[in-house]
């Protein structure tokens, strides 16, 4: 019998909270906003510890590129090609959110 149901058989991960995964909707909307570019932009920048997928639907049409920041549950929209080093430098790298590129309708903008 096999044992490859052993958890010693899993990668263990130092600090799984540090990994970070970056979602590009390639989805009929998106791509028409150009999510294969935005995409192409994060893949031509890669960071250490941060995966970078195309993902599916993110179930905000009309509002793309999308793209959304786990386990940080940060939505980016419209997002654009030359945008990518910015989100890269600011969220990924530096630990802050870009606040003028925030998708309105999860982190609605606060009044002063």
């Amino acid at each position: 019998m096999s044992n490859i149901t052993q958890p010693s058989n899993f990668p263990i991960i130092d600090q799984p909270s540090s990994a970070k995964c970056v979602q590009v909707c390639q989805n009929r909307t998106c791509k028409k906003q150009g999510a294969l570019k935005v995409l192409a932009a994060f893949m031509a920048l890669p960071i250490p510890g941060v995966t970078v997928t195309a993902s599916s639907c993110l179930g905000q049409c009309g509002n793309g590129p999308m793209v959304l920041i786990l386990p940080d549950m940060v939505w980016y929209s419209g997002v654009k090609p030359d945008e990518v080093s910015l989100l890269i430098e600011e969220h990924l790298l530096g630990g802050q959110r870009v606040e003028q590129m925030l998708y309105y309708r999860f982190h609605p903008q606060k009044s002063n």
